[in-house]
C-alpha cells in the first residue's frame, strides 16, 4: 500500500533537518543523535534498576512492573533487548515502549543494558543477552516474575539478540522460553533482499546505515555467518519458543523477518507475523508520531497473554 501519511510527514521533517547521514557519523555523535523516548510516559506499578550478573561484569537491568500491581507477584515476564544496531540505544531510550509493552502484555518488563559496539564486538550484546536472561530465570520469584512464563522480545538489533538468545536457549539447553517477540528484526548480515533494493534509501533506515552497524558489530565478516550473529542461517530452528514477529512495509528488514517467519512454520515452530503496512522502521518507538503504534503494542500485548493463558512452550 502507499507509505502512511505520518510516515511520509515523518519523513520530510527528517529530511528538513540537513543533518549527516548516520554513516558518516562516529558511534560517539550517533549515539548522541538517538532520540530520547518521547514523553510524557504511560503510568506504571513500578520501575527499578538493579544488575545482573554478566560474562563482560555487571549488566545493567530495569524491571517494568505493570500498572495496577505495586510489584510482580507470579507474572510473566518479558526480557527485552533494545534496538540501535548494537551500536545505539540505552534503557533510557527505550522507557516509553518498555512501559507501553508491561500495560499491554500485563507482564513484567526486564529491559537489558547490554554491552555496546564497537567497543565490545560479537558475541558481547548476545553473551550479554543471554545471561541476563538465564538471571531473570534464575531471579524470577524474587522478581515476583513466573519463571515458567518467561519470554524475550527485542526490536531491530534486539530482535536479532532475542532470536539469538532463543537459538542459544535451545543449544545450551534452557532455560526454556515461552515465546519470542521480534519486532523488525535484524536476522542475517546480507544485503540481497527485494526489501533492501525497494527501501534501502529514502525511508529512514538505509542500506548504508545497515553497513555501517555490521562492520562496528563484527570483528570478522565471516562472524556474520554464525547463527548467534545471524538466525536465519541457522541450520534448523526445530525446538524453539512460538514466535511474534513484526515488519514494518517500508523496511529494508521486512524480508528477513518474513523469511525467519516462513522458515519457523515449515519446521513446527507456531509464529504469528503482523505486517505493519505503510510503516518504516522504528515506528513502534514513536508513538506520538504513528497512529498505528499504540494498536500495533496492544495486539503484541494480546498475542503475549494468548500464549502465557495456554501456558509454557
Amino acid at each position: 500500500m502507499p507509505l502512511d501519511p505520518q510516515a511520509e510527514s515523518f519523513l520530510r521533517q527528517v529530511a528538513k533537518l540537513n543533518a549527516p547521514s548516520l554513516h558518516e557519523l562516529t558511534p560517539e555523535q550517533a549515539r548522541a543523535q538517538m532520540a530520547p523516548a518521547p514523553q510524557p510516559f504511560e503510568p506504571i506499578g513500578s520501575v527499578t534498576d538493579v544488575r545482573a550478573p554478566g560474562p563482560g561484569g555487571d549488566i545493567g537491568v530495569r524491571v517494568y512492573v505493570p500498572a495496577a500491581t505495586e510489584r510482580g507477584d507470579g507474572l510473566p515476564a518479558l526480557v527485552y533487548f533494545h534496538g540501535g544496531g548494537w551500536v545505539m540505544g540505552s534503557l533510557d531510550a527505550y522507557e516509553g515502549l518498555c512501559r507501553s509493552l508491561a500495560n499491554a502484555a500485563g507482564a513484567v518488563v526486564v529491559s537489558v543494558d547490554y554491552r555496546l559496539a564497537p567497543e565490545h564486538k560479537y558475541p558481547a550484546a548476545v553473551e550479554d543477552a543471554y545471561a541476563a536472561m538465564r538471571w531473570v530465570h534464575e531471579q524470577g520469584r524474587s522478581l515476583g516474575v513466573d519463571p515458567s512464563r518467561l519470554a524475550v522480545g527485542g526490536d531491530s538489533a534486539g530482535g536479532n539478540l532475542a532470536a539469538a538468545v532463543c537459538l542459544m536457549a535451545r543449544d545450551r539447553r534452557g532455560p526454556a522460553l515461552s515465546c519470542q517477540v521480534l519486532l523488525y528484526p535484524i536476522l542475517d548480515h546480507a544485503f540481497d533482499t527485494a526489501s533492501y533494493r525497494e527501501n534501502g534509501e529514502g525511508y529512514y533506515l538505509t542500506r548504508a546505515a545497515m553497513e555501517w552497524f555490521w562492520k562496528h558489530y563484527l570483528t570478522r565478516e565471516e562472524d556474520g555467518a554464525h547463527p548467534y550473529a545471524s538466525p536465519l542461517r541457522a541450520v534448523s530452528l526445530i525446538g524453539l519458543p512460538p514466535a511474534l514477529i513484526v515488519t514494518a512495509e517500508y523496511d529494508p528488514l521486512r524480508n528477513e523477518g518474513e523469511a525467519y517467519a516462513r522458515r519457523l512454520d515449515a519446521e513446527g515452530v507456531p509464529v504469528r507475523l503482523i505486517p505493519c503496512d505503510g510503516l518504516i522502521h522504528g515506528f513502534l518507538r514513536r508513538p506520538d508520531t504513528f497512529a498505528q503504534t499504540r494498536p500495533t503494542i496492544r495486539q503484541i500485548g494480546h498475542v503475549l497473554r494468548e500464549r502465557w493463558e495456554v501456558g509454557g512452550r
